[in-house]
């Protein structure tokens, strides 16, 4: 038996130092996916309400995932160091659950950066149609305008239809330079295409945000499927442990 130990705590020692790689690693991810996280909420963030009517949930999942990830990633070293049997398998039971919520919001994001142009289509028309200035999705089809210099759904005139054009014309975040934008103008046919930005802002929202979902899924299925990596050292070590195979130190 000491010899099968002597000759099984190399590959031990491996184990664990590549188990310690890997939490580093999985920690490193959590940071990444709170930052995707935070970017999500504040700059994709007016776009996801314009589709969907109210603050999307996907952000704070993310937060939520990648902060707990940095502290099961802290215990998953301490599990390895330890060599505890019943730490390592808490730990490979957090990372399966990882693994499937990340599979699912990553499949998730590829299906829905595909629906995006119908979705976005029928809610930023009433988003302009029912446009005050002072609503949140109001403020969001501002910041969309500004941030995309365009204007409109199709382009301009589709300001000409809406309930805010008779007493405030075109919005003034469709001006191409606001020196040059008063409201005597903005509310003139005539005068309004002079001033604003000719692009409409439908082709270029949804191309903007099907790039940016196809990053998010994508870096999300690659972090779930380095899970399985993880999972895979910390059965190993804990299978060796409660074998018997070589003694604590």
């Amino acid at each position: 038996m000491s010899h099968r130990r002597l000759e099984t705590r190399p590959m031990i020692v491996c184990v664990k130092t590549l188990l310690l790689f890997y939490t580093f690693i999985f920690w490193v991810t959590g940071v990444v996916l709170l930052c995707v996280g935070l970017w999500w909420r504040f700059v994709l963030g007016p776009y996801m309400l314009l589709i969907s009517g109210g603050p999307s949930d996907g952000p704070y999942v993310l937060m939520g995932t990648g902060a707990a990830i940095m502290v099961f990633g802290l215990f998953g070293c301490f599990a390895t160091c330890r060599g505890r049997s019943w730490m390592l398998k808490l730990y490979v039971a957090f990372l399966s659950l990882v693994f499937m919520t990340e599979l699912i919001a990553g499949i998730s994001g590829f299906v829905f950066r595909h629906e995006i142009k119908g979705t976005f289509l029928t809610s930023y028309s009433d988003a302009v149609r029912r446009y005050d200035g002072r609503s949140d999705v109001s403020l969001a089809v501002d910041g969309v305008q500004r941030r995309l210099h365009c204007c409109g759904v199709y382009n301009y005139t589709s300001w000409f239809s809406s309930v805010y054009f008779p007493l405030g014309g075109v919005p003034v975040s469709c001006c191409v330079s606001l020196s040059d934008c008063r409201g005597d103008d903005l509310r003139n046919t005539t005068m309004a295409p002079h001033k604003v930005y000719k692009q409409g802002c439908y082709q270029l929202v949804t191309s903007f945000l099907e790039i940016n979902m196809g990053v998010i899924a994508g870096v999300t299925f690659g972090i779930a499927f380095s899970q399985v990596v993880g999972m895979s050292l910390a059965c190993c070590l804990s299978r060796f442990i409660n074998n018997n195979q070589y003694e604590m130190v």
